[in-house]
């Protein structure tokens, strides 16, 4: 089943609910004889209410979702999806306010008075309010002031927002007195929250329990990067995959809060598992000093950047910096012959060469070829365009690439292939940013 979920397969289940939302805003109580303001909060009541459930599946951690398609692209699913639901619920609250008001012949504050007394209007109203906080924060503005943390926190107020919209769905003209829609829909927010309490609170608990991770050493790789290698019991039972990355948690008294995404830096094991970090924040710098011997509760594994995307016959793999971590994994394990594979390591000196040393040892093993590119971007001889990736790898069209590097370094690659016609589904990254 795994295997036939695609991104596409998952986009179209979306829009025909949506479909469906819109048909029921419509037609319910009673098909509309024109557009007016009870039509419209209605159809946006509706596809709110949908769309909310939607936000929130898309980021319970659903492996059967995550795996297929990717934590990153399914971010940027949550992050467009989320401020058009919050315009929708405004929409239909601000509209059906002033039709009710309309109606009865009263200002808007009477009839605000009057509809908080309706089932679960008052409850509506507090989510309501929780849903339009969460959208201030996430402007970039803001968000630049925010520590992760932070953020995050005031983000779990989503959950609690769309729950308690939850009944005034119900009493809706749209669903109000249909018990089969009623039920349908209970179904979806019931499915929707018990994916979020599998994935997202019993999950690393269970794995926290069940694999026993701790802290066995902290290597310093460099003066800003330290390898943690973790080890636990029964790690196979995970079936990590090279490429993939979990949210860890390292529970020390000044650390537990956070949890950190960062891919495995070497294939995992029956009993270990390594990541390798740069200090490049508060929260990943305080890494560097873990005790050995600290618990950690680790949420995963996610991303699709792995083997499965595979689909022609070479392989490129393009790492700035620390970002070598996932690729360096992936050149271990490539089943490839070591002509059709090819990694290209961008970095500011060769002190910020990670892993060299491993990297060079997996190349000589394995005949595959290896590119350093040390120095400043500005240098032409570091410049990655379409006509040097040819020249170090060969024709476009044969190559499925792996992408990860600093924000700035993947985007303009990314800019790069999409311009010159590379297909988008050969291209593979994963990006971690809040």
């Amino acid at each position: 089943m795994r295997e036939r979920v695609s991104a596409s397969w998952v986009g179209g289940l979306i829009w025909a609910g949506l479909v469906v939302s819109v048909v029921l805003g419509v037609v319910s109580p009673e098909p509309p004889s024109r557009i007016d303001l009870p039509l419209i909060a209605h159809v946006s009541g509706m596809v709110a209410g949908y769309g909310a459930a939607v936000m929130l599946l898309l980021m319970a951690r659903t492996p059967l979702i995550e795996h297929a398609i990717g934590a990153d692209r399914l971010a940027r699913w949550h992050a467009v999806t989320g401020p058009m639901i919050i315009i929708l619920v405004l929409t239909h609250a601000l509209t059906a306010l002033a039709g009710w008001a309309s109606v009865r012949g009263i200002g808007l504050g009477d009839a605000l008075i009057e509809i908080l007394g309706w089932p679960g209007l008052l409850a509506a109203t507090a989510g309501t309010a929780m849903l339009v906080l969460v959208g201030a924060v996430t402007m970039r503005w803001i968000r630049r002031r925010l520590s992760y943390e932070q953020w995050h926190l005031l983000h779990l107020l989503c959950y609690l927002g769309v729950g308690l919209g939850f009944t005034h769905q119900l009493a809706g003209p749209a669903l109000a007195g249909n018990r089969a829609l009623q039920i349908c829909w209970s179904l979806l927010y019931t499915y929707t929250y018990a994916m979020l309490i599998r994935y997202r609170v019993y999950q690393p608990l269970h794995q926290m329990w069940r694999h026993r991770l701790r802290v066995e050493e902290v290597i310093h790789e460099t003066a800003d990067v330290v390898s943690v290698v973790i080890s636990g019991e029964h790690l196979d039972e995970l079936r990590a995959q090279p490429g993939q990355f979990f949210r860890w948690r390292f529970m020390s008294p000044t650390m537990w809060r956070s949890a950190f995404p960062f891919s495995l830096s070497a294939p995992p094991t029956t009993d270990r598992l390594r990541i390798t970090v740069k200090a490049c924040g508060t929260g990943s710098r305080t890494l560097h000093n873990l005790a050995p011997g600290t618990r950690v509760l680790a949420e995963g594994p996610y991303g699709a950047m792995t083997s499965r995307q595979r689909r022609r016959p070479k392989v490129l793999l393009i790492a700035g910096g620390v970002g070598i971590s996932p690729l360096r994994t992936l050149f271990e394990t490539l089943d490839l012959p070591g002509r059709d594979l090819t990694l290209i390591y961008r970095a500011p000196t060769e002190a910020d060469l990670v892993l060299r040393a491993e990297i060079d040892e997996i190349a000589r093993r394995k005949g595959a070829q290896v590119i350093y590119l040390v120095g400043p971007s500005t240098d032409p001889r570091n410049q990655l365009n379409l006509r040097t990736l040819r020249d170090y790898a060969g024709a476009l069209r044969d190559l499925d690439i792996y992408l990860c590097a600093s924000p700035r370094m993947s985007a303009s690659i990314r800019e790069t292939l999409v311009r010159g016609g590379f297909p988008r589904r050969q291209l593979h990254e994963e990006r971690f940013a809040f």
